[in-house]
């Protein structure tokens, strides 16, 4: 491939997606240290039209759905799970911007409902650790890809320039023993 035409689609691709590998950066760098962001946490009470025990993963989550809206929280954008039976059952659904459990209360026709907001330093974990939507994980998959491509063409851009071709084969080598290193303490 041409180094001028190599060049300038890494450069183009770099530029395109450097927000999200800023992103990326920041919250994995955080989040490797401990720092996640924090949630903002609210428990409302829902007013159920049958008992909490009679209540299948639909009723669940229209329960949350209602005191999600009533805090001005989105439906969170991941996958729900429902836990146990009856009245033991709780439903738990995850997302990005907002998360809630949904629980039985000592009445039973009202459900406890936790609902989390994510601040903004939560919402990016959450993104991620892949809770956003699909249109967000394909995102991130496109950035996965550019960030092979970027790391691709940047060897092959080594390799094509006879002055750099050794640097590239000793430091692509020092890298890769690095690699197994690290992860053999890890």
């Amino acid at each position: 491939m041409n180094r001028v035409l190599l060049t300038k689609l890494h450069l183009v691709a770099a530029a395109f997606m450097f927000p999200a590998v800023l992103m990326f950066l920041v919250t994995g760098g955080l989040y490797t240290w401990g720092n996640k962001g924090e949630w903002i946490e609210s428990t409302q009470t829902v007013t159920l039209s049958q008992p909490y025990a009679e209540l299948d993963e639909a009723g669940l989550r229209a329960a949350a759905i209602d005191a999600l809206e009533a805090t001005g929280q989105p439906a969170p954008s991941g996958e729900a799970s429902v836990d146990g039976e009856g009245a033991e059952q709780s439903l738990i659904w995850t997302g990005a911007r907002s998360e809630a459990s949904v629980a039985a209360s000592a009445d039973p026709m009202v459900a406890a409902v936790a609902v989390k907001e994510a601040t903004v330093h939560r919402w990016l974990v959450q993104l991620h650790k892949a809770k956003g939507s699909v249109w967000f994980k394909l995102y991130a998959t496109a950035l996965a890809l550019v960030l092979f491509l970027l790391v691709l063409s940047g060897v092959m851009m080594g390799l094509q320039v006879k002055a750099l071709r050794r640097l590239t084969i000793t430091a692509s080598s020092v890298g890769a023993a690095a690699f197994v290193g690290f992860v053999l303490l890890g």
